[in-house]
């Protein structure tokens, strides 16, 4: 992992000059000092965001939706290489006042990755628990739930209240995403609310491609990225 740090100021020696020489030499020392030079952050896969300008999520999510239009944070489109990540399960506690509501789905293609974004209104900060399965089911009564997709990843999300306890707060319609264009996603299925936990299953084109999860604030919405396969 990268260390974080600044570039450290040259040290300038002002030895007998003239004052036009004096003031030319502290200007040259204050423009490179603390503050002015670049910023280097830790790199990594986590699940909350950074400053990092490569490999970090914020990076890679300063567009968290389709690469066609804005996200709701008014930020550029992604640009980054491929992150690192793995298929392992990936998981995260909710805080303690957490109650949303999924009122949105959305996808998208990134260079490198696929982008499933759910969006979320309430309060407090979700937890979920990302991981792949054999079969999509739901939850409660078992029943099977048909995904396009070599590999099926699902996604259930926690700290989630009762849809219709805030009149103001609409869930999702569960409309079925068949993405145009992705390399990674084939479909995205939502599965509404059950018990204080949201399920949405995403069908990917292989079974286990390397993925990463994260949240993001200011708007709330939970992100997964699946990284597209490669010809090896």
């Amino acid at each position: 992992m990268t260390s974080t740090g600044t570039r450290p100021a040259p040290r300038c020696v002002v030895g007998t000059a003239s004052a036009a020489l004096l003031a030319l030499t502290l200007a040259a020392c204050a423009g490179d000092g603390p503050g002015s030079g670049t910023e280097i952050d830790g790199t990594g896969s986590g699940t909350t965001a950074s400053s990092d300008p490569a490999g970090s999520p914020s990076a890679a999510t300063r567009d968290d939706g389709d690469d066609s239009d804005d996200d709701a944070t008014g930020d550029a489109p992604s640009t980054d290489e491929p992150f690192v990540a793995d298929a392992a399960p990936d998981s995260a506690d909710p805080s303690a006042d957490a109650a949303l509501v999924v009122t949105d789905v959305r996808v998208g293609r990134h260079d490198g990755f696929d982008r499933v974004v759910l969006d979320l209104e309430g309060t407090g900060a979700p937890g979920w628990s990302v991981q792949y399965v054999d079969a999509a089911a739901d939850d409660g009564s078992g029943e099977p739930v048909a995904v396009d997709g070599d590999g099926v990843l699902q996604v259930r999300l926690s700290g989630m209240a009762m849809p219709g306890e805030d009149p103001d707060i609409a869930e999702y319609d569960g409309a079925t995403l068949d993405p145009e264009g992705t390399d990674a996603v084939e479909e995205v299925v939502y599965r509404f609310w059950f018990e204080g936990y949201t399920t949405a299953f995403v069908g990917v084109d292989e079974p286990g491609l390397p993925f990463r999860v994260f949240a993001l604030e200011d708007p709330a919405r939970v992100v997964v990225d699946v990284r597209h396969p490669t010809d090896d």
